[in-house]
């Protein structure tokens, strides 16, 4: 009596089938996950984006309000309201800076750090002659 085996050949192809389902369907979970991470960061950067939009347009009223106090007639109705007693300058204590008075002050403070590395070449140049 011959005996065939095919239990061993079913037995391996519903193994193989499984093991096929069971990557399919980590790769479908995956993908899912993906999408819901990719969903999840967009709806972050939205919120994100509108918070600074806010704070953009809160910042911009600010601004606004603050140029709306510098103004000459508001500080001296200011000054009239709070009695503080503030005088305008004299004419003689103006003076007037024909440069931008931000950069001059900026190369001022910076002078020391250029006036250093040059002073340290001429001394290497001075050093090797």
């Amino acid at each position: 009596m011959k005996t065939t085996d095919t239990h061993a050949f079913v037995n391996q192809f519903l193994v193989w089938l499984l093991v096929t389902f069971c990557f399919s369907g980590s790769i479908g979970l995956g993908t899912v996950w993906m999408r819901h991470q990719i969903s999840v960061t967009a709806n972050s950067n939205r919120k994100l984006e509108a918070r600074i939009a806010d704070l953009q347009r809160h910042l911009d009223e600010t601004s606004t309000a603050i140029e709306g106090e510098k103004g000459s007639d508001v500080l001296r109705r200011r000054n009239a309201e709070w009695h503080l007693g503030l005088m305008a300058p004299a004419e003689t204590h103006l003076v007037q800076m024909p440069e931008d008075p931000v950069l001059r002050l900026a190369q001022r403070q910076n002078r020391d750090l250029f006036n250093d590395r040059v002073a340290a070449v001429s001394f290497q140049i001075a050093a090797k002659n």
